[in-house]
């Protein structure tokens, strides 16, 4: 790129290689590079010049603000300002995107001119449009040490302001905030590093520009270090010249000689650059011209601060200010208070003289090159379809929440406590201060392990400040999430009362301080740094909120480090670092290189077409690859009746799932353990079958579905005489001593009836061919198995060694006595056995037969928590840090035993077919012969794929309310939507 320095025009000897002139929505050409180009915008800005009046050459300096949220009649006093005073551009404030295409569509055809539109973008266009993109705050990007994601967002921000027809961003601040107290500029700023924050704002305009968006570097000479907010009075700066070339202008020097292509005056009065009494800088010709303009050498646009701040207009009235800020210096001239009045000012200075038509034509050609390379010149009417999805393109989302995830940073974490480890030695809860409802914070610690989540206004009252801690009084650890509203900002926030409250709670028990807030506001709190862990995340944000819960149980790591002082404690720089992927991280399929909305619309048509066709009436996929959850969402309703939406949150019955989830994770750890031997016979640990035709059949041969047993026994069956009356002990109507297992409201179940079970078990037959037949079996034996070996009870030992560890609070059997109904997706309305509809109880009725706990079926979990055991699996035994089985003892396990006999089964795992079928294959033809899993009859699955470092969840109630229904097979709905997510991995 070479540089070319023509007089009056800046844009040739900077802009004009940065930029391309494109038109409205059409792909950016490749930059200027030829000479003559060069000469093409320089002709058409010297024959436009050439045509226009005295009065349209003054209306181009003018820039006014258009606010697409109010009435036709600011419309029309737009549309008089264009065409009665010849404005050149526009300064777009609040409304939404629709609606600000369609009124820059109606005022762009007003104008003799195309009008620049510009917009203070800090933040991205969500900074001023409804249901838009809000990317962080620049104190929150001061805390990122990749500087290329900085760049990035300039660019999505670009693209962004383009849809919407804009083309100029008054973005970046590179005001050095080294005042804590400053009420303006603040959380606005990169930080308090005149380096870091020059290297930043290089970032943010090279992402701008680079897209074809005109940056204005804000706020000349350097607003950092004020305590008065220019929107009200007038702030004074008294440092001397040495100090601010040092700190203050050192930024805007770097960003000259990177060409900026707009830098922004401030309103201050700094006595040292003009000792003229209540002159802002904005008016100042020593400022503007003889510092900015001759002695900094830019020849960039330079645009006013908004010339109806308090700032400038409390010592100055319109039109004579207008006036004095175009004799400083400056271009464009923004948001006049009269615009009627300055522009009548300005001709008048002009036909006096006092504006020469050398300095009028300097500015105007600036700002008609500024329209020639972002394509104003051809300019064609926005499209207002799918502005919605083009302005939350997936990658952009993806890009937030990375610029989120980079800035976490954490200040205070003693004994290493964080990520999150034992989660089965903490009772949890969570408390978010300062807001009105379940906070996004809270939502996603849901996602790890349940917990009770507690809100609390900044303003709580003492009754409120008492029921949080009377209901905190028996947790060990406490989550706490300080927010700060919408808006950041350098105060407490809280009350008195609510503060010494927290202060209270981290001095009296374990606590984590996730400050989702301005960090200043963290020296205000003397008790913080008492908490056994601390970090921040700079500011209020959804996007902030859940990777704060993901940076407490390790699904992401601490990375950011302070861009400002805190306390001597917390100094700029500070950040300590934490190890990511340790749980589930959640984010979008783009991180992996999958096309989210491609992924997403082909799921949701194998869904819909199965709910449709009464499939299920409702379910859920949950996706994870690499420990990272990338699609998750649900279905349909509870029951065909539509009442009841399915959550993510909603507990399933796992039916066979329960076989490799719980007794298979048993048997696992036993073997590791050296207690559970593959090769023992079935009488060696059950010796009540010693005397049985099983007595000798090993483990490897039961586990691998190859040991001749029954497929299954109907045992309720045999509870019923030939009248249908209940034999003797078995069944009754009524609960007593006897009969006190409760299979239904109406029907009990002997108290000895386990024995008869088994011993149906012992006297079956066994298959009279050698070979591969699914059996249930084996696996109703295996609660007493682990309770003979280890001595302790099944559930308890499930919970101690697997779930409790894990945080699967909703991994368990029997999940009506602990949970209500509308947390439980119902099964079977059952018209074989109980005769009634089967919600909160097992649907398999043998387990049922066992007071709900087997090892062939019997457990409940919600997705997330069967999600965390399995990707244990995945993981080669460890999760969350811990390590539950050995690696050899997964790969040995998870292995087919006997594929040259023709059986696909490994021990309790299932495995693809041998020779792939698709009529018959209950996994994707992708699925690599390493992967394994398991399926549920209620309607579950789970496949894992170590090939791909891939799992794939599906959730339904297929059963209901029938078993017999046969559409999710008819469909072949689970295969279907494992095949479309190897495609949309690419796995062809």
């Amino acid at each position: 790129m070479f540089k070319i320095y023509l007089r009056a025009t800046f844009f040739l000897c900077l802009i004009l290689f940065r930029f391309t002139p494109v038109a409205a929505q059409a792909p950016m050409p490749r930059p200027f590079e030829q000479l003559n180009e060069v000469a093409q915008a320089k002709a058409w800005v010297d024959s436009t010049y050439a045509t226009l009046t005295l009065d349209e050459k003054i209306g181009q300096l003018l820039m006014i603000a258009a606010y697409s949220n109010r009435d036709e009649a600011h419309t029309q006093e737009l549309i008089r300002l264009i065409k009665e005073r010849h404005v050149g551009g526009l300064v777009v404030f609040q409304g939404g995107p629709v609606r600000q295409i369609n009124l820059i569509n109606k005022l762009q055809k007003e104008a003799k001119l195309p009008l620049s539109i510009a917009m203070d973008a800090e933040w991205g266009i969500g900074m001023r449009l409804d249901s838009t993109m809000s990317f962080p705050y620049q104190m929150t990007l001061g805390a990122i040490e990749d500087v290329t994601l900085i760049e990035q967002m300039g660019q999505a921000i670009a693209r962004q302001l383009k849809r919407v027809g804009t083309y100029v961003n008054f973005a970046p601040v590179v005001d050095v905030n080294n005042n804590p107290n400053n009420p303006v500029i603040n959380y606005r700023s990169f930080g308090e590093n005149r380096e870091e924050v020059a290297q930043r704002g290089l970032a943010y305009v090279r992402g701008l520009e680079s897209q074809g968006v005109l940056a204005s570097a804000k706020h000349f000479p350097g607003h950092g270090d004020t305590g008065t907010d220019s929107h009200y009075d007038l702030p004074v700066v008294k440092h001397d010249m040495q100090r601010l070339d040092s700190v203050e202008l050192y930024p805007f020097k770097k960003l000259i000689e990177a060409n900026v292509s707009g830098i922004m005056v401030a309103h201050m009065s700094i006595p040292t650059l003009d000792d003229t009494p209540n002159l802002p800088t904005t008016l100042s010709k020593p400022v503007v011209t003889d510092l900015l303009k001759n002695k900094l050498g830019y020849k960039g646009i330079i645009y006013t601060d908004a010339l109806n701040m308090k700032g400038v207009t409390k010592y100055h009235a319109s039109g004579e200010l207008e006036k004095k800020a175009f004799l400083a210096g400056n271009d464009a001239l923004e948001f006049a208070e009269d615009v009627d009045v300055a522009f009548e000012y300005l001709k008048a200075a002009v036909t006096k003289k006092e504006i020469t038509e050398q300095r009028l034509a300097e500015s105007v050609k600036k700002i008609l090159m500024g329209k020639y390379v972002t394509g104003m010149t051809r300019w064609n009417p926005l499209s207002n379809e799918y502005v919605f999805e083009d302005l939350h393109q997936p990658n952009d989302e993806l890009l937030n929440r990375r610029l989120f995830e980079e800035s976490v940073t954490l200040l205070e974490n003693k004994n290493d406590l964080l990520p999150l480890k034992r989660l089965d030695t903490l009772k949890l809860a969570s408390l978010s201060v300062g807001v009105e409802a379940l906070s996004p914070f809270q939502q996603r610690l849901n996602d790890y392990t349940e917990m009770p989540h507690l809100i609390l206004p900044n303003e709580a009252t003492p009754a409120q400040i008492e029921a949080v801690r009377d209901s905190l009084s028996s947790y060990n650890m406490v989550l706490i999430g300080l927010h700060s509203g919408l808006r950041a900002n350098n105060r407490e926030g809280m009350s008195a009362n609510v503060q010494a409250f927290v202060k209270e709670l981290v001095e009296g028990k374990a606590t984590v301080v996730a400050a989702m807030r301005n960090p200043y506001t963290l020296s205000k709190l003397d008790w913080i740094a008492e908490a056994d862990a601390v970090f921040t995340t700079y500011q209020e944000h959804a996007i902030a909120g859940d990777m704060a819960a993901q940076l407490i149980f390790g699904g992401i790591g601490a990375k950011g480090h302070l861009p400002v002082t805190v306390n001597d404690r917390w100094p700029a720089g500070y950040g300590l670092t934490t190890e990511g992927g340790v749980r589930f991280k959640f984010t979008l399929p783009e991180e992996l290189g999958i096309n989210s909305q491609t992924l997403e619309t082909r799921i949701d048509s194998a869904m819909t077409l199965a709910i449709e066709k009464k499939a299920f009436p409702g379910g859920q996929v949950m996706l994870a690859k690499e420990g990272k959850v990338f699609f998750h969402k649900t279905y349909g309703f509870h029951t065909y009746d539509s009442l009841l939406d399915v959550k993510k949150t909603d507990i399933y019955d796992l039916a066979s799932l329960t076989k490799i989830t719980a007794a298979l994770a048993a048997i696992m750890k036993l073997h590791d353990e050296n207690k559970f031997d593959l090769n023992a016979r079935l009488k060696d640990y059950y010796p009540y079958f010693g005397w049985s035709n099983k007595a000798k059949l090993e483990f490897i041969d039961i586990l691998s579905h190859q040991a001749r047993l029954k497929s299954w026994i109907p045992f309720y069956q045999s509870a019923y005489k030939k009248d249908s009356s209940y034999k003797r002990h078995t069944l009754s109507l009524t609960p007593s001593a006897d009969y006190p297992i409760k299979l239904t409201d109406n029907l009990y179940e002997y108290k000895d009836y386990k024995h008869t079970l088994l011993k149906k078990i012992k006297k079956s037959k066994l298959n009279p061919e050698p070979g591969y037949v699914y059996s249930d079996m084996s696996f109703y034996l295996y609660p007493d198995i682990v309770k003979t070996l280890t001595g302790t009870d099944f559930q308890e030992y499930l919970n101690a060694n697997f779930y409790d560890r894990i945080g699967g609070t909703t991994l368990g059997y029997n999940a009506g006595r602990k949970y209500s109904l509308d947390r439980i997706i119902p099964t079977e309305n059952d018209n074989y056995f109980r005769m009634t509809q089967l919600h909160g109880v097992v649907h398999d009725e043998g387990a049922a037969m066992l007071d709900g706990v087997s090892g062939h079926a019997g457990l409940f979990a919600r997705s997330y928590d069967l999600a965390a055991m399995w990707q244990m699996y995945l993981n080669e035994g460890t999760y969350g840090g811990e390590r539950y089985i050995s690696p050899q003892t997964l790969e040995k396990f998870s292995v087919c035993q006997f594929c040259e006999e023709g059986n696909r089964r490994a021990i309790g795992f299932d495995k693809p077919l041998i020779e792939y079928n698709k009529r018959s294959s209950s996994v994707a033809r992708q699925a690599s012969p390493s992967s394994f899993g398991h399926s549920g009859y209620t309607g579950t699955f789970v496949w894992l794929d170590p090939e791909y470092d891939f799992m794939y969840v599906f959730l339904s109630n297929r059963v209901y309310p029938t078993r017999n229904s046969t559409a999710i097979y008819d469909l072949a709905v689970r295969p279907t939507i494992h095949t479309i997510v190897y495609e949309e991995m690419g796995v062809r």
